[in-house]
């Protein structure tokens, strides 16, 4: 199934026009403290991007990018990509930065991969102290939005014998952060020799990936 995009990286922050590369789309990976592994699988985002353009007719610049949440450069990317196993820890003014970022238009994909989701939502509650991550349901289209998945995330990875899961926050009704737990579809995206995945499961990783970026560029 192929769509045809036309994408102009045009970002509103706080009455600023960004413009990214245009019209190419890039994915930036957040660089956070705490010391969790933020860079880890620095292919995933490379061939996610890869896919995303074969599928989609969207050009796409593939390569490894970092953003850290300390700089103003994360204003600079539509989509901010975290991920890692460990701790996570933002400052008061990182949070505050963050929280602007996503109030003025810009989306944070989070995906646990294996051990962050305890302090991932402790931080959270730094960035939103007024809202609580909600479970996403199978009905919202960001499941549907290139590739239909009517049971949700496909699991990717396994580790504590859960289903996985879906999070997200909603501003003005827009889901401005989507978050994956027991899920692991940036492994999923990764080099195939670093996980020796079954081809379906990258396969699937890649659409849920597409629908995850299609749908922060179209909402």
């Amino acid at each position: 199934m192929k769509i045809f995009l036309t994408y102009l990286a045009i970002l509103f922050f706080a009455g600023t026009v960004y413009l990214q590369d245009v019209p190419s789309f890039q994915i930036a990976r957040l660089k956070y403290n705490g010391g969790g592994d933020w860079y880890n699988d620095p292919s995933s985002e490379i061939n996610l991007l890869k896919f995303v353009s074969q599928q989609t007719g969207m050009k796409t610049k593939p390569e490894y990018v970092f953003a850290d949440i300390g700089s103003e450069k994360i204003f600079s990317y539509p989509f901010l990509f975290l991920t890692g196993h460990g701790n996570i820890s933002f400052s008061d003014a990182e949070a505050r930065r963050l929280r602007k970022y996503l109030e003025n238009g810009g989306f944070l994909y989070a995906d646990d991969d294996y051990g962050m989701d305890q302090s991932f939502r402790r931080e959270m509650r730094k960035v939103f102290p007024d809202q609580k991550l909600v479970e996403i349901p199978f009905t919202h289209p960001i499941y549907s939005s290139v590739f239909k998945f009517s049971n949700g995330l496909p699991k990717i990875h396994e580790h504590d014998n859960k289903p996985p899961q879906g999070f997200g926050f909603f501003l003005s009704g827009r889901l401005c952060l989507f978050y994956t737990y027991e899920c692991n579809l940036g492994d999923g995206w990764a080099d195939p020799e670093l996980y020796n995945d079954p081809p379906e499961k990258r396969e699937a990783a890649l659409r849920m990936g597409t629908n995850i970026v299609v749908y922060s560029l179209t909402n």
